[in-house]
């Protein structure tokens, strides 16, 4: 996994590389092992490698008879790509970034088709740039067009760090940060003129002009498959994504909460793993004190962890976070991520991401499940389902609270959020079966908002402690079939993901099969409430009573 940069513009100084520099030089914990660039007359590009295929030989940004590629990501087929290629083309390295390269020189766009993985790149040749981002949106690609200079990067600040780039938040900006963060509009990049790459899109930067084409969209299809079939298919598409997100030059290790999809994947690589797999988990100090039971939370994971590590005999690893580390990663999550984010929930993942990078610089994680698989309350409690606007986000009011009265009604946040609501609902694909279509509306909500949300997350704090996360959930091919399937087999015997659970019951522990599905764990130690108190008052914030004005 890496980052890049990129400029394009007429003709450039001494010291517009030194600006790129500075620019690449931002994306340094995503890329720790190696840096490169290439300057050409009205090119500059820049690349932080963090090495995990072809330690030594995988060195970016690489070029081929004219074309050269700045690249982010892992193929999960490249050896497939590559027996293609081979009658044409002779490969001198063994990584992934070679085989798109060439790829694409053979097949231009239509390479986007064939790969499967998750990635983020740039190709230049000849005046004219590339641009393509994953299907799903594992991978970030932020870009701006300034007269006639264009740049682009996989991360927001790397974009600030030149001065033409400026941090502007206007009206939208305001409107979608406290409407629907951490959630944000598909393609936006919040900041006045920054936007991002959306999923499935390609980009073309030529004489000037931005072209963008969507190349990936689910599809409406007909399903012919009983239940029986394809809670097998559910099982083969899965188990195969998980094994192709195997292939790594270093050691692998897995997230393990106890939970349904981490204990499918830590299952799935253990059987292939021939020395005992590394698991991890995360928990709050104190935690088994002040756990209180909710609706969603229903148990701790601790048992779950324990059954799940001596079945499959893994090497797991507890790692407690204390409430002042909590606290104290606060800040650099916010800068990890360029944008207000999901607060505790991000400095424990980042936290726990560098206790990880410790040993290993690979992780598979359970990401995506709960979207494409209807595990969340809103696909199957009536009361969250038929929320107005995006389910998920209930706190509009309690936001517009937080505004002065002029900026309520200058803002009009609701009214905003409805009209983004509205907007995205346009793009579903329609099916005839109306019951059916509310599940899909929620399916490509989930897929286009939520998802991208906590993708971005592991994305940025996982990256921000030099480790790549793999999502075997994320994969296309599984979302694509997922689509087409009718909810009553998502929900069998009533029960969220009743499908995932009865394709995997034989592998797994029965206790694990049909536990509650229980969010990423949080902190429930009054302790943290105060310190953050504390810290609210040292920054000279005025707490008040919710609601006053």
């Amino acid at each position: 996994m890496c980052g890049f940069t990129g400029w394009y513009k007429k003709s450039h100084t001494k010291k517009d590389i030194k600006t790129l520099k500075k620019m690449t030089k931002t994306l340094k914990y995503r890329g720790p092992d190696q840096k490169g660039y290439f300057i050409d007359k009205n090119i500059l590009l820049g690349h932080r490698r963090l090495s995990i295929i072809d330690l030594k030989n995988g060195i970016q940004p690489m070029t081929y008879k004219g074309y050269t590629i700045v690249y982010n990501g892992e193929l999960y087929n490249t050896n497939e790509i590559k027996n293609k290629l081979k009658e044409k083309y002779e490969f001198k390295t063994t990584s992934d970034t070679e085989v798109l390269l060439k790829g694409y020189v053979e097949y231009k766009e239509k390479i986007l088709d064939m790969i499967e993985g998750i990635y983020a790149f740039a190709i230049y040749k000849e005046d004219k740039i590339f641009l393509a981002r994953d299907r799903v949106g594992v991978k970030p690609l932020f870009y701006t067009k300034i007269n006639n200079n264009f740049l682009f990067a996989s991360e927001i600040k790397a974009l600030l760090k030149n001065k033409l780039v400026k941090p502007i938040i206007d009206k939208t900006s305001l409107q979608e940060l406290l409407s629907m963060s951490p959630s944000r509009i598909p393609g936006s990049g919040v900041f006045k003129n920054i936007k991002e790459l959306r999923p499935g899109h390609y980009m073309i930067y030529e004489k000037e002009k931005i072209k963008i084409k969507r190349y990936w969209n689910i599809q409406e299809e007909k399903n012919k498959d009983t239940f029986e079939q394809a809670k097998n298919k559910i099982e083969s598409l899965l188990t195969d994504s998980i094994e192709r997100q195997m292939v790594s030059d270093v050691d692998i290790a897995c997230l393990l909460s106890g939970g349904l999809d981490s204990s499918i994947i830590t299952a799935v690589v253990s059987k292939n793993k021939l020395k005992p797999l590394d698991t991890y988990s995360i928990d709050y100090e104190d935690n088994d004190k002040y756990f209180e039971k909710t609706k969603f939370t229903v148990s701790r994971d601790n048992k779950f962890i324990d059954l799940m590590s001596k079945t499959f005999k893994t090497n797991h690893h507890y790692k407690v976070i204390t409430q002042q580390q909590l606290a104290k990663y606060l800040k650099e999550a916010v800068i990890a991520r360029d944008l207000p984010g999901m607060a505790d929930i991000d400095s424990s993942l980042l936290w726990f991401s560098k206790q990880i990078r410790k040993k290993h610089k690979v992780i598979l994680s359970g990401e995506c499940a709960d979207e494409i698989f209807g595990g969340y309350p809103w696909f199957y409690m009536s009361e969250v389902r038929n929320r107005e606007y995006f389910p998920w986000l209930d706190s509009i009011e309690s936001r517009e609270l937080l505004l002065k009265p002029e900026l309520r009604k200058k803002l009009k946040l609701k009214e905003f959020m409805g009209k983004e609501y509205e907007k995205i609902l346009k793009e579903v694909p329609i099916t005839k079966n109306k019951e059916e279509q509310i599940y899909k509306n929620l399916f490509y909500l989930n897929m286009t908002y939520f998802m991208p949300t906590l993708l971005e997350r592991k994305d940025r704090m996982t990256m921000r402690a030099k480790v790549e996360a793999r999502v075997p959930f994320a994969d296309t091919k599984l979302i694509e079939y997922l689509w087409n399937i009718p909810w009553e087999y998502k929900f069998h015997n009533n029960q969220e993901k009743g499908l995932l659970r009865e394709a995997y019951k034989k592998l797994l522990p029965e206790e694990i099969v049909y536990r509650k599905k229980n969010p990423y764990p949080k902190t429930h130690n009054p302790k943290y409430a105060k310190i953050m108190t504390k810290l609210l008052k040292k920054s000279g914030c005025h707490l008040v009573e919710h609601g006053s004005e």
